[in-house]
């Protein structure tokens, strides 16, 4: 399956977990990152916008005095299984910050992304007084919505080897297929990472022209017992 948008770069390398090309490698010029991917995993869906926001969020953002960088940030998973997420320094970064397995398939998250704004707030009362993303569970909201758990894992082989396929990709969606006809679909981008307390932290999406919009924005809020 070939899927491209504005200057592309092709790959094609083998790796050991059924994983065998990369098809395209996309740098995008224009916002238009969200909605591409959504064509890509539900070409035709009648979805309901949520209108719904989340308390969480107001919570983490409200009176906190922050820092801000930017890092890189990977949302990726196959067509038929779950979505992980995945935060390193930047793309050439071998070994991830943090990577969370999310609780919500790929194509349900497709159909929260279809409106056009995604918020996942994430959290957690746990009692460590480690890194915030030493956290081991987080109850994870969508839109507004609770949808179950988000877990943070170790990196498994084949997920840096996916990550290291995309090594070259800073800004772009993209599709790796795998010989169980079981794609691996990848949105990446620079996020502006917003340190608020020890207990709260937040992502926003950077659009391609340097714009941190509201599109796609994930929030960490602990609680500690």
């Amino acid at each position: 399956m070939a899927f491209s948008i504005g200057a592309t770069t092709t790959s094609s390398r083998s790796i050991n977990n059924g994983v065998t090309t990369v098809d395209c490698h996309k740098q995008v010029r224009s916002w238009r990152l969200l909605r591409y991917l959504v064509a890509l995993l539900i070409p035709t869906c009648n979805c309901i916008e949520q209108k719904e926001e989340s308390f969480e969020h107001k919570k983490i953002m409200r009176g906190a005095a922050s820092t801000t960088s930017t890092i890189t940030g990977t949302i990726f998973g196959y067509r038929k299984g779950k979505v992980s997420f995945c935060i390193q320094s930047n793309s050439n970064s071998s070994e991830p910050i943090l990577l969370l397995e999310l609780a919500v398939p790929t194509t349900i998250l497709a159909k929260e992304m279809r409106g056009g704004t995604l918020r996942i707030v994430l959290e957690s009362s746990c009692s460590y007084n480690k890194n915030l993303f030493s956290t081991p569970l987080w109850t994870m909201y969508c839109n507004g919505r609770k949808v179950g758990y988000a877990v943070n894992r170790r990196p498994l082989n084949s997920d840096l080897e996916a990550l290291k396929l995309m090594r070259s990709v800073s800004v772009g969606t993209g599709v790796i297929n795998n010989e169980q006809d079981n794609e691996l679909m990848y949105l990446r981008a620079s996020f502006q990472r917003v340190r608020g307390t020890s207990n709260s932290e937040s992502f926003h999406l950077i659009d391609p022209e340097g714009c941190i919009g509201q599109e796609l924005s994930i929030f960490f809020f602990r609680s500690p017992r």
